[in-house]
């Protein structure tokens, strides 16, 4: 049977490991409060255009949705899905590809509609 070797880090080395974990767990829990605040937003944004108040119209309040939602999404790309860690340029490029052809095609065919 084959023997199974352990590596002990140094103490170094886990004061290292132990000091990157606490800042990726600080990122994550900003982010995360990030996005409970940016939702709540655009909760009230959405009942205060319901109730009528006043400069709440459909025309502000539709952009900044998508605004609000756009920038979760890339948040949530970029910290939650480790997009920002090493080795992952591959999928970055296909994830943003995607999303250029995503904006560009609907672009396109509503500028052909339009004009």
């Amino acid at each position: 049977m084959a023997e199974i070797e352990m590596y002990k880090r140094s103490p170094i080395e886990q004061d290292l490991f132990v000091r990157r974990s606490k800042e990726t767990m600080r990122g994550q829990v900003m982010m995360f409060s990030l996005m409970i605040f940016m939702t709540i937003c655009s909760f009230t944004f959405v009942v205060a255009f319901q109730q009528g108040v006043e400069g709440f119209t459909k025309y502000m309040v539709i952009p900044v949705l998508f605004l609000f939602a756009a920038v979760q999404v890339a948040l949530q790309l970029y910290y939650f899905m480790h997009m920002k860690d090493k080795g992952h340029g591959v999928p970055q490029m296909f994830m943003f590809t995607g999303a250029v052809f995503a904006f560009l095609i609907p672009l396109t065919f509503v500028t052909i509609v339009w004009w």
